[in-house]
């Protein structure tokens, strides 16, 4: 057996820089792999994908699995137990790291054939620190820097796709992005839960309080709580996860 860590990644901003032809949008962001991360534990002898996940969202166990897919990418086979602590439809990159974590026990591949995969897994390849810009396949990779965050996790997630659709719907109509995520008003549009909790815990510890991705995690530069670590606490739509970890420099 041989096991494998996939690092969540964390998106500091994530700017919408344009729209290609083929209906992908460019963008430019920063982001960093963090101390939270799947386990993937694989017998070369087998073949199989089998996920044990806490979330609540669905993940598949079949071909449209990301490390299903990966495994093809690369012409490798491999049973593969996945267990998740990266947070389904959470905007860290869950998926993406599992894939990324195949790719590089394979020996890696290049951005443009992880791109395939999807816009985050040529990042969370590399991992560590990176300017990202293109549709996720330019990566600069910066130096590392230590930072606390603290996670904030609803008991729901966001589609990432339905968020760039909204994106496009609301540009349309005259909308135009501001902040650090341009994605924070198209994912409120998506889900409306997401707008009210975003909300609520901006009025309990101030406008730092970011979304992460596209969502649904959020989250804020720094420790809330000197004493605990992982607490859960009643937000306006549900029970809220907090967890509080630092950026890793892989």
């Amino acid at each position: 057996m041989i096991a494998l860590r996939a690092r969540a990644k964390l998106t500091w901003y994530l700017e919408i820089t344009g729209r290609r032809d083929d209906g992908y949008h460019e963008l430019r962001s920063e982001m960093t792999t963090i101390d939270r991360e799947d386990l993937l534990v694989l017998d070369e002898t087998a073949d199989y994908v089998r996920v044990f996940n806490p979330f609540s969202g669905f993940v598949p166990e079949d071909d449209t699995n990301l490390v299903v897919r990966a495994l093809q990418l690369v012409g490798r086979t491999a049973g593969v137990t996945i267990e998740k602590s990266i947070p389904v439809g959470g905007g860290l990159g869950g998926g993406s790291a599992d894939a990324a974590a195949i790719l590089r026990w394979a020996g890696g591949v290049g951005s443009e054939r992880a791109l395939t995969l999807g816009g985050d897994v040529p990042f969370c390849q590399l991992g560590g620190r990176a300017l990202v810009e293109g549709v996720g396949e330019q990566l600069t990779s910066l130096p590392f820097e230590e930072r606390n965050v603290t996670l904030i996790v609803p008991n729901f997630g966001v589609d990432t796709a339905a968020c760039y659709r909204a994106y496009d719907e609301l540009w349309a109509d005259g909308w135009r992005p501001e902040g650090p995520n341009h994605l924070e008003v198209p994912a409120g549009v998506v889900e409306p839960r997401l707008k009210a909790t975003l909300e609520w815990l901006r009025g309990e510890f101030g406008p730092d309080v970011q979304l992460a991705g596209s969502g649904s995690t959020l989250f804020v530069e720094g420790i809330l709580s000197g004493k605990l670590r992982h607490w859960d606490a009643e937000g306006p739509e549900g029970t809220l996860q907090f967890d509080q970890t630092v950026t890793t420099p892989e």
